[in-house]
């Protein structure tokens, strides 16, 4: 099995303990992780290259492709990130901006179908939700439908050394559910595709025929027709 890890910031604070504490379950797995900004360090400056001549023209692509290549060999895909000012790090915005060109209406990558993830955030009061959400709203328009998410309210201390140790046990337990449940999926039989991510599918497949009908196709387009997206094929029966 293979894990890949992206974490959203490279200070090893309570999120950091978090994913150590969900990476217990997986002792056997061949994992992967990336910190950023280290591992990503520049932002996406919308040139639009990705969009019109390929992902490979991006100024940061040897970057991006190292990321991605990992994620599209991993079996469980790992995302975290403390909550900063009620949202994702900067630095996980920044990736997430890096992969648009993978968005459903352009260039998904067809093992994202399969694919399950998993979500791990935390903050001092409100917030991780809505950074969850930051992370999955990139996940699922990929095509991910199977994914975990853990939020991690922490209330007082935003220190682990200084959590109480009620509090950390009450976060273990938590997030060790969480583990348990991934843990014991069978990898082989790749995720399912819920009704969702097919119907998303289905509209930006409308969309893309209605391109090729007006005699405008571009590099998405070609994408789509040459995976046969267009005709029957559809990427969760690879």
């Amino acid at each position: 099995m293979k894990i890949a890890v992206i974490n959203g910031t490279e200070k090893q604070g309570v999120t950091h303990h978090l994913t150590e504490l969900f990476l217990r379950s997986f002792q056997s797995a061949e994992i992967v992780e990336y910190y950023l900004p280290k591992d990503c360090p520049s932002f996406c400056v919308g040139c639009t290259s990705c969009f019109m001549k390929g992902e490979n023209y991006c100024k940061d692509f040897v970057s991006i492709n190292k990321i991605e290549k990992s994620m599209i060999e991993a079996d469980l895909i790992v995302m975290t990130s403390p909550a900063y000012v009620m949202h994702a790090t900067g630095a996980m915005k920044a990736l997430l901006d890096h992969f648009a060109y993978r968005w459903m209406p352009h260039r998904p990558a067809p093992e994202m179908f399969g694919k399950r993830a998993v979500i791990i955030t935390q903050c001092l009061g409100a917030g991780a939700k809505s950074t969850a959400k930051d992370i999955k709203h990139s996940l699922s328009w990929w095509g991910i439908s199977e994914i975990g998410v853990f939020n991690g309210a922490l209330m007082k201390d935003i220190k682990w050394d200084k959590l109480s140790e009620k509090k950390r046990k009450r976060l273990a337990n938590k997030i060790n559910r969480l583990a348990s449940r991934f843990a014991k999926i069978n990898y082989i039989k790749p995720a399912h595709t819920k009704v969702i991510t097919k119907l998303r599918f289905q509209f930006c497949r409308f969309i893309q025929k209605q391109v090729r009908k007006n005699g405008v196709a571009g590099l998405d387009n070609a994408y789509w027709q040459d995976n046969g997206w267009l005709k029957k094929s559809r990427p969760w029966k690879r």
